[in-house]
């Protein structure tokens, strides 16, 4: 699908990212899925027949991802905006496009495949015949969701992408078609969006009319956005692309660590065809096999038990064989590939921990000086900019489409939940010195341990001296 994308796009006279790129895009979506022909189902040959075979995996790719969504950006994470109606307008907007849920979602994607995209847009916009929004008969703005699967940088400079092309395919009445957007800057420096539907077949793009596919009736050819700023958002992991450093999109976090997940996949395969080929074995001689009336002595589906040829003489009429299993080793084996894992994905040496067969994260303190905790900080660097860039074109089409009125340059802050990377008793107990030496005012405190601004626990400091006043006069 990328390379039709791609030949159409250089047909419309744009130049995006290498095709050769989104192939390595999908080697990441194979470790993503747990399923990588050639590794996890291949073929080996026995001296006599050649047999297929499935490799069992511990699917850390996907676990790998899992974490860093969760340690980026959960519900606890607070987009805090300065105006009561620019903060109400946003919520409403993340809110219904369940933007709690797909954002956790979008940055395991982005940890797996390198790059996702938010891009708003708006929905029932009334539009001029010269492609020019007309305000206020807007019906609401939606979020798509995209991966780098969809995302075609056409522009870019230092890693900013200004221009970009966005494809999805869809099936309408039988027919398989594309959907093709286009954010481009106009002479003026404005930009506009060229939307575009294609009929795809045999790995060819056709052009069609959107007014004769379902849905798209409503959608214009190009709509002027009237706005210099681009209406979309680039998100990735903080990330050098040591694939191709020019390139202005990421990685995978585990794209250099291939490697380390065929190894942990291999020990894990050992261990698991450990069991498989080491449980006990019963050899048993045919004349015991079954009984005199010629019934069967035991279970002939039952596994444990094999029945040695006619010609085996030697030996036990029947012998168990216990195999001695590699635990131990195996474990050994697998724990120490996960903590290269762990290490090379910016996790710390020893985030998870092989325990029962199944593998656990690790209970630990993470210091500020600690690999997880610099690591952390620094994907927080460009999550954050994205948000803030999300939230600023939300505000903007309320304004553009909707006629609200809304203060653009409201100041945002991104609260993330640090909870997840610090240790909170060990806060306390500091803070506690410090109020205790004086150095922390007592509202200061009030005000970061029960959450409450400065004016509330200002207000509830006398009420406590009161107390402790009427509890000394008490007693004397």
């Amino acid at each position: 699908m990328s390379n039709a994308v791609i030949v159409k796009l250089n047909e419309l006279g744009y130049t995006t990212i290498p095709e050769a790129f989104y192939g390595k895009v999908n080697e990441w979506r194979m470790w993503y899925q747990g399923d990588v022909k050639g590794f996890h189902r291949y073929r080996v040959r026995n001296g006599e027949h050649i047999v297929n075979c499935k490799r069992y995996s511990l699917g850390m790719a996907k676990k790998l991802c899992e974490d860093w969504a969760n340690l980026l950006l959960t519900e606890k994470v607070k987009i805090t905006l300065e105006g009561d109606r620019e903060q109400a307008f946003v919520d409403r907007v993340l809110g219904e496009n369940n933007f709690e849920v797909k954002a956790n979602e979008m940055q395991e994607l982005k940890s797996a495949l390198g790059t996702v995209a938010y891009i708003p847009r708006v929905v029932g916009q009334e539009i001029s015949e010269d492609g020019s929004i007309i305000p206020g008969n807007a019906e609401g703005i939606v979020l798509d969701y995209v991966t780098i699967d969809n995302i075609y940088p056409l522009s870019w400079q230092n890693g900013y992408i200004s221009e970009c092309a966005f494809a999805s395919v869809f099936v309408r009445g039988g027919h398989t078609y594309m959907y093709l957007q286009i954010h481009h800057k106009e002479d003026n420096g404005n930009y506009a969006i060229d939307n575009r539907i294609y009929r795809y077949d045999n790995e060819l793009l056709a052009d069609e009319l959107l007014t004769n596919v379902e849905g798209f009736e409503r959608i214009p050819p190009v709509v002027h956005t009237g706005s210099p700023k681009r209406q979309f958002v680039i998100d990735r992991p903080n990330l050098a692309n040591n694939y191709n450093y020019l390139l202005p999109v990421g990685i995978s976090v585990y794209a250099n660590a291939i490697d380390v997940l065929q190894g942990v996949d291999i020990a894990y395969d050992s261990y698991v065809n450990e069991f498989v080929l080491g449980k006990k074995r019963i050899m048993v001689k045919p004349a015991a096999s079954t009984y005199l009336d010629g019934e069967p002595a035991f279970d002939p589906a039952d596994v444990v038990f094999y029945v040695l040829p006619e010609d085996v003489s030697d030996g036990a009429v029947i012998t168990p064989i216990d195999m001695t299993l590699r635990t131990a080793e195996h474990n050994r084996g697998i724990q120490d590939q996960l903590n290269i894992l762990s290490s090379k994905c910016g996790l710390g040496e020893t985030y998870y921990r092989f325990d029962g067969g199944s593998v656990a994260t690790a209970t630990q303190i993470v210091s500020e000086n600690s690999t997880m905790f610099r690591t952390i900080k620094k994907h927080e660097i460009v999550l954050e900019q994205a948000l803030d860039e999300l939230c600023r074109i939300i505000l903007r089409l309320g304004n553009t489409a909707m006629g609200l009125g809304l203060d653009e340059d409201v100041e945002i802050s991104i609260d993330f939940d640090d909870s997840i990377i610090e240790d909170k008793s060990q806060d306390f107990s500091r803070d506690m010195q410090l109020l205790s030496a004086g150095i922390l005012n007592d509202w200061e405190f009030r005000a970061k341990w029960l959450n409450e601004d400065e004016e509330t626990a200002k207000a509830a400091l006398p009420k406590m001296q009161d107390m402790t006043t009427e509890d000394q006069n008490e007693l004397e």
